[in-house]
Formats: C-alpha cells, structure tokens, sequence
C-alpha cells in the first residue's frame, strides 16, 4: 500500500535562521507551513554566535557588505527587511540588546533569546517543526513536491531550500542545498571557507610561529578589499577580525598587503629617532610602533639589526616598508571547521532577486548562506538570512 503523504502549503528543509524567519513570515500569512531539519535542535549556528549572544545584526548594514558574484542581486531583499525591521522585532520580543563597535548588536543576555524569539512566531502562527528528520528524497510533481523523510513523506506546493552552507560541520553543516540545486539544473558557484583564520607553512610560519598570541591593530588589502582592525598571530599562522574579513575575498596563491602601523609612516619615524637617539638600536625604535617580538622579527627580516647610527637610511625605508607593507601569501585556511560562513552557493543568475523563487522550477526557493550571498563579519551574515527569508516568506 503507497503511504499517502501529509499536505502542507510550504515546505521548508533547514531550521536555522533563514528557515525559520521564513516559516514564520509564511505562517502569517496564513500558509500550513512544515519545517523540516536533521538537527536535534533548531538555530544551532545562531545559538554559538558571538560568543553566545549572536550578533544578530549590523547598524550599517548595506549591500556593500556582501560577497557575491552578483553584487546587486542582494539590494532587492534588503531593501524589503532592513536591519531596522530585525530590530525591531527584537526590540518587540523585549529583547534587552547592546551595541559595540562597528555597529554591531549582541543581545544583552543569550542568543537562544533570539532562537526563542523566532520559534514562537512560527508557532503561534500554527507552523509545525520537525527535527530530528532526515531527507531520504525530493521529487518535483506537476501539483508542487514530494520530500520524503525517515520520518513520514510530506507533499507541498512551494519548497524552501535554507539548509545553509558547509561551514562548521560538527553543527551539522552540510552540501545537501548545493547537491540539491544541481539536481535541479540550476548552477552553483565554486564554494570556499570563509570568515576563517590563514594559515602558513614551510619558512614563513617557522618565522612567525614564536609570536603566536600578538595582537596589532592593522590594515589589510586583497583583491580590492580593505580592512583596518585587529590581526593575531597564532601557532598557524594569522586570525583576528581583520584577517576573518579579507578571507572572504581572498583566494588561494593571492599575496596579502598588511600595514602593521595604520596611520603612521613608519620611515619618519625611524628617521626621526635616527636624529634624536642615534645609540638607539632599530628595533628598539620600531618596538614604539609594535610589540617587540614583532618588531625584532621584522627588523631582521629587512637585515637592519644594530643601531640608527650604524644603519643606512636605504636599510630604514627596507623596515618602514615592511611595517606598512609587510606582504604574505597565505598557504590555506583553516578550512570549514572553524569558518563561520561559506562564500559561493547558488548562483543568483537561477533566482529571482524579488522572491528568492528558482526562474526554472516553479515553486522551488533558495534562501540564505546556502546562495551565493556571503557577508562580511559584524551581523551581515544574519541580516541575509531574515532579509532573504522575509523576502521568500511573503511568496512561498
């Protein structure tokens, strides 16, 4: 006998925080909406975030702050759901929030206030979770789709792809949305790591291995992309903010420019001290500009060790020109494990800007990391999962 399956209007396959803004947007509306996830518990990426508070937005956030091979395909979702609209929810939930720099919004007490937040307006909207469920197959029929589970078949007319990317697998990250999306005829860009520490090997890493913990405030330039703020070495080679941001535009074999001393020309200093304390040993003089094993490292790394006095200006401007513009090619990343978000996904060339929906299968919508949207760090990444939601939610 052929199990008939469960009806609803919208199906959605991934419970984080681009399924669930849209599950909630959805029942709302009045749509019988189901949420599908293999997770044992919903919002697992949101629940880790910031430290466990989430940054679950940004201020300033802007369709600048987002990768893409589409950069305007973002504008249209963004524009609908601003991050004055998410704070406003949060703000309604009587969620207490606070903002740091860069204009960055954590919530006062705990990230699961914003996972509780979500849960309840799909709830009280009567959409049903289902955790725990995993996806054995997806059919397209003339009357909308089949999924079937471990855990029951369900039917739908619409089907909300939000199962993110691959970043952070031992939450459960998968490709199952990339897979999926090919399955379907539709392109997928080449995906990577991002918002992830680099790595060195070989000589460079055995040279800076011994400043593992340093911290500097620095300006950081790759493929047109330029961040100022903080860089810390590790045992591998460079993390911080600064470094998490330009990994999302970095690629494998590009060369990093790093000024190390942001806002000061590091050759006048060097020459004023050459006038005013001759005795004074290089890096000594540089160590007003960084910490001292950093300094001692890049001093002898432009072969000026010894005194001002002792040390040709030509030498000086080989040490100035390291401090602001020490340049570096990274050997990796830390890879999925430690990235907080994929860059890459379904291409936006197959996705209505409007509604999220696929152009070639009626029906079918991506939402989320799992497309070709990826924002910088600060609460850009969370901003594209309500925005993109939101969006999708008003159609599905």
């Amino acid at each position: 006998m052929t199990l008939q399956p469960q009806v609803f209007d919208t199906i959605i396959i991934g419970a984080g925080a681009a399924g669930l803004m849209c599950a909630g947007v959805a029942a709302m509306r009045g749509r019988r909406v189901l949420v599908l996830d293999h997770a044992q518990n919903v919002g697992e990426k949101i629940r880790i975030s910031g430290g466990g508070r989430c940054n679950f937005t940004n201020l300033f956030a802007k369709p600048e702050n987002f990768v893409s091979q589409n950069p305007r395909f973002c504008i249209s979702a963004l524009n609908r759901f601003t991050q004055h609209d998410f704070i406003k929810m949060v703000q309604d939930a009587g969620i207490a929030y606070h903002e740091r720099e860069h204009g960055q919004l954590f919530c006062d007490n705990s990230a699961t206030d914003i996972i509780d937040m979500l849960v309840k307006r799909c709830t009280t909207s009567g959409a049903h979770l289902q955790l725990h469920t995993a996806i054995t197959g997806v059919e397209k029929l003339d009357s909308g789709f089949r999924v079937e589970t471990d855990r029951g078949i369900f039917a739908g007319t619409s089907l909300v792809i939000a199962t993110g990317g691959y970043s952070i697998p031992k939450i459960g990250a998968t490709g199952f949305g990339h897979a999926l999306a090919k399955r379907f005829g539709l392109r997928v860009v080449p995906t990577r790591a991002g918002l992830t520490p680099l790595t060195f090997e070989g000589e460079l890493l055995n040279r800076i291995k011994d400043l593992s913990g340093i911290a500097v405030e620095a300006r950081i330039r790759s493929n047109k992309a330029d961040f100022t703020e903080a860089l810390l070495f590790t045992h591998r080679g460079l993390s911080g903010p600064a470094i998490l941001q330009i990994s999302s535009y970095w690629n494998e074999g590009d060369t990093l420019r790093i000024d190390l001393a942001p806002g000061q020309d590091a050759f006048d200093v060097l020459i004023t001290a050459k006038h005013a304390t001759p005795k004074q040993d290089v890096a000594t003089a540089v160590a007003t500009l960084l910490p001292k094993r950093l300094a001692k490292l890049l001093v002898d790394e432009a072969g000026g060790p010894g005194r001002l006095c002792e040390t040709g200006d030509k030498t000086l401007k080989r040490v100035a020109d390291i401090i602001n513009d020490w340049r570096v090619t990274p050997s990796g990343s830390e890879g999925y494990r430690t990235a907080e978000v994929t860059v890459g996904g379904v291409d936006t060339r197959d996705l209505s800007s409007k509604t999220l929906e696929t152009k070639t299968v009626p029906g079918l919508y991506f939402i989320g990391e799992v497309v070709d949207v990826t924002g910088e760090l600060g609460g850009f990444n969370f901003q594209w999962a309500w925005s993109s939601g939101f969006a999708a939610g008003q159609y599905v």
